[in-house]
């Protein structure tokens, strides 16, 4: 098991392995979990939304909210037709299966 020693400034090294096996850099922050009295975990502090920028395509132009919920509702009814079973297909007049 890894271990560190702390420093008299509350310092510690955080053993190679355990650096690596989260992927942790210098300069990372890091998130500290209670986990039970006397006993924590931690995590690498997630980035930023700042640091998504970039990451979708801006477009020529604003939709509008009509063009917006649209699309959504296009595509909540594409993902329905996708995923529905043809249990129904032989009902008549809207009689069940």
């Amino acid at each position: 098991m890894p271990t560190a020693t702390m420093t008299s400034k509350g310092q510690i090294t955080i053993p190679i392995e355990l650096r690596k096996a989260l992927g942790l850099k210098p300069g990372v922050r890091i998130d500290f979990y209670k986990i039970e009295e006397g006993e924590y975990a931690l995590r690498p502090k997630t980035g930023s939304i700042m640091e998504m920028e970039g990451c979708i395509p801006k477009l020529n132009y604003a939709p509008t909210i009509e063009e917006m919920n649209k699309a959504v509702l296009d595509h909540a009814a594409h993902l329905d037709e996708a995923t529905r079973s043809d249990a129904n297909a032989g009902a008549a007049n809207g009689e069940a299966a």
